[in-house]
């Protein structure tokens, strides 16, 4: 009988291990909700920089798209635009006939662009070897933008230059036409 008794000694023992295997427990479930939260934020920061270099690619390629086609000739292709026909739809078209990449990209393109509204109905000979912007210019009707450095400065009007435009050095102090007379007349007024 003195087997089935209990003693003090070994209620304590037993309390000992099941305080031991509650705390056992405690630290295993931190240990796996710890876990838990790292792979989640992982995944999380996956995602995000997964969509944030997609949307920074399609954001970069809105300005730097380039022609379809890149060296060579292209094709020219006939482009006929109705009257109520949306952006979208051109951006479709476009891409059907192969002057385009991406009709979404077009959209885009043509909301930033400066002659964002501005595509006459009309027919148009088109390119590939044409960018995007410069295809909205034509649908635009917009006059052929400046080639040349004195046109991109002075809209080709036939005043000097600042500078030599062969060598870049300072021809000598430019002042503007109008800062001259400006200068005479306060000249004439002083003597």
């Amino acid at each position: 009988m003195e087997e089935d008794q209990e003693t003090p000694d070994d209620h304590t023992d037993n309390s000992r291990g099941l305080e031991m295997s509650d705390n056992v427990k405690e630290i295993i479930g931190s240990v796996f909700s710890t876990a838990v939260k790292i792979v989640l934020a992982m995944l999380v920061v996956m995602f995000v920089r997964k969509y944030a270099l997609m949307a920074y690619n399609y954001g970069y390629r809105v300005f730097t798209e380039p022609p379809v086609t890149v060296t060579g000739d292209g094709t020219s292709i006939d482009v006929s635009i109705g009257e109520d026909i949306s952006t979208r739809e051109i951006g479709k078209m476009l891409e059907s006939k192969g002057l385009i990449r991406d009709a979404n990209l077009f959209l885009i393109q043509e909301l930033v662009s400066a002659n964002h509204g501005k595509i006459q109905p009309g027919k148009y000979q088109l390119s590939t070897t044409m960018t995007a912007d410069e295809m909205i210019d034509v649908m635009a009707g917009a006059e052929k933008k400046p080639e040349t450095e004195e046109e991109l400065l002075y809209n080709a009007d036939e005043e000097k230059l600042p500078f030599d435009t062969e060598g870049d050095e300072p021809v000598e102090e430019y002042i503007p036409e109008e800062e001259l007379e400006d200068a005479d007349l306060e000249g004439e007024g002083e003597e």
